[in-house]
């Protein structure tokens, strides 16, 4: 699968949280090293990188901050979860693309597909509760997945769950169950899950990260959020 085979699925903006927000409230937002903003805050506490983002939004009039795909970020270093004791292992590269915005905003899917798997990634600084969707166009076989969500968003799903474009599948989770995050959504695309279930690395090592940017080809290559 070519990434020029997700570009061609859509041709505009999908709004894969609410509807009722509209692309020129969305703004991008650099999480990672680079950003020296960050040294001035305990991004160790989700109170404290929410009111950052929080800020962030209110200074660019805007509702939704937005980007992380293939960012080295400082933030996963608080969580053994990302072999941060071991440089030569450590993960702290993004695969995924982040949506901030408030706990409890809807999250649409933004193709037809169907629930492949979901789960309660409890780790503190993982996913939470995570929805994967299978999809399959013109007889290529993809996978989106969407993490740090509400525990309600995987309390009635069902697998082989029938999945229309626009559905609302999920809301965003908050700091006590999502992975003790400030509120937002990652999002990824997977080309293979190799055999995982309900789970999907979305942060990678510098070791790995070819074949990771290959499998996980960028989201807004789909979303086109610029």
């Amino acid at each position: 699968m070519k990434n020029d085979f997700i570009s061609n699925l859509s041709e505009d903006f999908i709004p894969i949280i609410s509807s009722e927000l509209s692309k020129e409230e969305y703004v991008s937002i650099d999480l990672s090293e680079n950003n020296k903003d960050l040294n001035q805050i305990d991004v160790s506490s989700s109170k404290a990188f929410e009111k950052y983002i929080t800020e962030y939004l209110m200074r660019n009039n805007a509702k939704v901050a937005y980007g992380g795909y293939n960012e080295i970020r400082g933030i996963y270093r608080r969580s053994t979860h990302f072999n941060q004791q071991n440089p030569e292992t450590e993960r702290n590269i993004h695969l995924g693309i982040d949506i901030w915005c408030d706990a409890g905003t809807e999250i649409h899917a933004p193709l037809y597909g169907k629930v492949h798997s979901f789960k309660n990634n409890n780790n503190y600084g993982d996913y939470g509760p995570t929805i994967i969707l299978e999809h399959a166009y013109n007889d290529v076989v993809f996978y989106t997945l969407y993490g740090h969500l509400t525990l309600d968003s995987i309390t009635n799903l069902e697998i082989n769950q029938s999945i229309q474009a626009g559905d609302c599948i999920a809301h965003l989770g908050d700091a006590s169950v999502n992975g003790d995050y400030a509120p937002h959504l990652h999002f990824q695309i997977i080309k293979d899950l190799q055999g995982k279930v309900g789970d999907y690395p979305g942060v990678s090592n510098k070791k790995d990260l070819d074949f990771y940017l290959q499998n996980c080809p960028d989201p807004n290559l789909l979303l086109k959020m610029c």
